[in-house]
């Protein structure tokens, strides 16, 4: 009995002076899920749209909330369109995030106001012109409510949503295929805080959080979703804004197709209150939409991202 007395005691002594993660982490467990990439600020330019932003490598496709733009590879405005609800058959106020894929421009479109949205729709314009080429209504069954920005998988041809709104609507991300039939939605977990912008890099969703608060002037997040077959998916933080002139509300983001590089679309100066403008902060008279771009190397043996 006495020998079993000393084991135990033997036994509790080596768990004390363990280190902690020794104790809670298997030898040959799963480690702590980190970013996949690595970052550096290259250079930000000023664009007139404040909700998304796409790259096919020949241009760069801004959204405002009732306008689309195109830019050249050198930040140069070379076409807009301020009427893009026309023909719409669904009545629109409001884009969000876009992407682009095939010579066509993917919109996330709705009716919103003072935080909430209806009506959603995904609208497919054509690249060049701008215009509307056909659009799909959403599936009210799939618990969707509002509609901040939407990407196109290009390997498996599908297309998928987020939700700025909160509660149950915010926490998953909406997958149709690409001629708008409703095919799942995936439960995040943990669930980021108002999800601006989504976008398909290697296989991975990299979702935007406007969840730092501008008063307090914390930073916004890139978030990695590791999408699979399953109901749900793990979301590990990705990046930190903090290299913002100055803190306000994250947008869309993508990727160069050529350079690999991650660009953001950010906004500094105004006050937003459920998702409405309010005012403006010291020192600003107007809002500055920007998009910041960043190169995106890959860490330990991740391979590179595909080029679209």
């Amino acid at each position: 009995m006495r020998k079993l007395f000393v084991l135990a005691a033997l036994l509790l002594a080596a768990a004390i002076t363990l280190p902690q993660n020794a104790v809670s982490a298997p030898v040959n467990g799963p480690k702590v899920p980190g970013p996949k990439y690595t970052y550096k600020l290259k250079s930000v330019f000023p664009v007139a749209g404040r909700q998304g932003v796409a790259c096919d490598g020949k241009f760069i496709y801004v959204s405002g909330s009732k306008a689309l733009y195109k830019y050249d590879m050198d930040g140069k405005l070379v076409k807009q369109n301020n009427n893009p609800f026309e023909g719409y058959p669904i009545a629109s106020n409001h884009i969000g995030d876009i992407d682009v894929f095939n010579g066509e421009i993917y919109v996330s479109a709705e009716n919103f106001m003072d935080g909430v949205g209806k009506d959603i729709q995904i609208a497919v314009h054509d690249a060049e012109t701008l215009k509307l080429k056909r659009s799909f209504a959403f599936e009210p069954k799939s618990g969707q409510e509002e509609v901040s920005g939407i990407t196109v998988d290009p390997v498996k041809k599908t297309v998928w949503m987020c939700s700025w709104v909160g509660e149950e609507s915010g926490r998953y991300l909406y997958e149709y295929d690409i001629n708008g039939k409703y095919l799942r939605k995936i439960h995040l977990q943990p669930v980021p805080q108002w999800v601006q912008g989504v976008y398909w890099v290697n296989g991975d969703l990299f979702v935007t959080a406007d969840d730092g608060t501008a008063d307090d002037n914390e930073p916004d997040h890139v978030y990695r979703v590791e999408v699979s077959s399953a109901t749900n998916a793990p979301v590990v933080l990705e990046k930190t804004l903090d290299e913002a002139i100055k803190q306000g509300e994250i947008e869309g983001l993508c990727q160069d197709p050529v350079t690999g590089d991650l660009m953001v679309l950010m906004n500094r100066g105004a006050r937003i209150v459920l998702g409405m403008g309010k005012g403006f902060y010291p020192g600003y008279d107007k809002e500055i939409s920007e998009v910041y771009r960043y190169s995106m190397e890959p860490r330990g043996p991740h391979k590179p991202a595909p080029r679209r």
